[in-house]
């Protein structure tokens, strides 16, 4: 009994973690692969205390107010595919796509969405192409701050920081950094 417990914890553990970690393009909520769920056992910071780096650039017109809702259409996250998103901020960055090996072990993670160009260290304002070799100072998730990461892609484009209750069920997720524009869609009415 004792070891049918342990394995329900640990199952729910894992079911509730979960980001960043995409190889594809979000394709929806049906794009289950091997790399995705290795993410899904790793540290997340879920709900992030809202801080962005001072150098960051508030978009003064985004597509999506500060206080408005849109639907996401990124897969980040278990959960995340479909849910409404309130917009908390918006930004314009430049956002890189990144592989990785987390500081504090464990297997490589794989075309990580996204980090922004102020979350890169000594990035300068140029955007970075695609093989650069670079020090993340973002930390989304456990074992990223520091880590050697190369760029596998760059987007200059509004980033949004949201908050979202998963349409798996779960607890509420505050200040989620990142999404991009095209990520979201508007709201049905």
């Amino acid at each position: 009994m004792k070891k049918q417990l342990l394995f329900l914890g640990a199952a729910i553990i894992i079911g509730l973690s979960g980001c960043g970690n995409n190889t594809s393009n979000e394709k929806g909520p049906n794009n289950n692969n091997e790399s995705k769920q290795e993410v899904m056992k790793m540290e997340v910071n879920h709900s992030a205390r809202g801080e962005v780096p001072e150098n960051l650039k508030v978009e003064e017109n985004p597509a999506y107010k500060v206080g408005s809702e849109a639907i996401i259409k990124a897969d980040h996250m278990k959960g995340m595919y479909g849910a409404v998103a309130k917009i908390v901020g918006a930004y314009d960055t430049t956002a890189y796509a990144i592989s990785y090996t987390p500081v504090t072990g464990g297997k490589r993670v794989e075309n990580h969405k996204w980090v922004i160009q102020e979350e890169i260290k000594d990035a300068g304002d140029k955007t970075l192409e695609p093989g650069t070799e670079v020090t993340i100072e973002a930390d989304h998730m456990k074992g990223m701050k520091g880590a050697k990461a190369v760029i596998d892609s760059a987007e200059k484009t509004t980033v949004y920081m949201i908050d979202y209750t998963p349409n798996t069920g779960g607890e509420k997720v505050t200040n989620h950094k990142w999404v991009t524009e095209s990520e979201l869609s508007a709201k049905k009415r």
